[in-house]
């Protein structure tokens, strides 16, 4: 695990180790203005940084390998605020999946529709992105590679529409999960926000109690830029969960501390590469272990 986790924190980790090893002298003020410096390298913002620090100060460690031990122990313990499990015991239940174009919500919904598959929860893709129609064929190349069925949307025809007539599909044939891949939308464009809000709402209508989980995809090696982002969509649908992608090559894994902290929405997801199975379930004690071990 602790391997795996590593990976996964990649540059990140390799930014703590260096950093950490670098810091000389007594655990004095100089010494934690010093760590706040290497938190903030890592993208974990200013504020984040210095709860951080104030945290690892309280513990009064006495060598550095204690200093290093009391910050994974504040990281664990600030994101071990929240609830992470999905929610999708609903039958059956519907996900939405939303973000940018290119920080792998196609793929992240593929993926959650190939873990829910192997739960025996019998889900159903739709591709709501109707206005790429390469959006569409993506998800429709990808529901083949995780072998499960896919409704696609008429391309160019309306986004809400598809999620509709998907999910009375969905019932009809007795799916027990519905992951829709909705449309890329630039946090700056308002108005193409609010359709992401329709597609909510007609969610609704089709499926008492849906969405179960809206989930925005982010990539990390965005750090905290993403944080904006973030802020719109959930201002736009709201947001119950994250998806982190593509951390194993970003050196800004701190980002994620701070972006939680922040939007108040838990990271439940994390995509750490290419294959089906490249999706974990997000674990905070794992991750700290993988940002700060030896």
């Amino acid at each position: 695990m602790s391997s795996l986790w590593q990976r996964v924190a990649g540059r990140t980790h390799d930014l703590f180790k260096d950093g950490l090893r670098a810091l000389s002298g007594p655990l004095d003020d100089s010494f934690y203005v010093e760590l706040e410096e290497v938190l903030i390298r890592a993208d974990v913002g200013p504020a984040s940084a210095a709860r951080l620090c104030a945290g690892v100060r309280g513990r009064s460690p006495k060598t550095r390998a204690e200093a290093a031990q009391a910050l994974r122990a504040e990281v664990v313990a600030m994101l071990s605020l929240r609830q992470r499990r999905l929610r999708v015991d609903q039958v059956p239940a519907c996900v939405l999946i939303y973000g940018v174009n290119g920080a792998g919500k196609t793929t992240t919904a593929a993926k959650l529709a190939r873990r829910l598959k192997l739960e025996g929860r019998n889900p159903l893709l739709i591709a709501a992105d109707t206005f790429r129609a390469a959006g569409i064929e993506q998800l429709e190349i990808w529901a083949e590679r995780v072998e499960v069925p896919c409704f696609a949307g008429r391309a160019g025809g309306d986004p809400a529409a598809a999620v509709f007539d998907g999910l009375a599909m969905a019932v009809a044939r007795g799916h027990g999960v519905i992951v829709v891949d909705t449309a890329g939308r630039l946090h700056t464009q308002q108005n193409l926000l609010g359709e992401l809000a329709k597609v909510g709402r007609v969610a609704a209508k089709a499926l008492p109690g849906a969405p179960h989980e809206s989930l925005l995809v982010l990539d990390g090696n965005l750090g905290l830029s993403n944080l904006s982002q973030a802020q719109a969509f959930n201002r736009a649908v709201p947001v119950s969960g994250l998806v982190v992608t593509k951390l194993e090559g970003s050196a800004k894994g701190g980002a994620l501390i701070s972006i939680e902290s922040e939007l108040g929405v838990p990271t439940k997801l994390i995509g750490c590469g290419e294959g089906v199975d490249d999706l974990l379930a997000f674990d905070p004690v794992a991750y700290a272990e993988g940002l700060f071990s030896e």
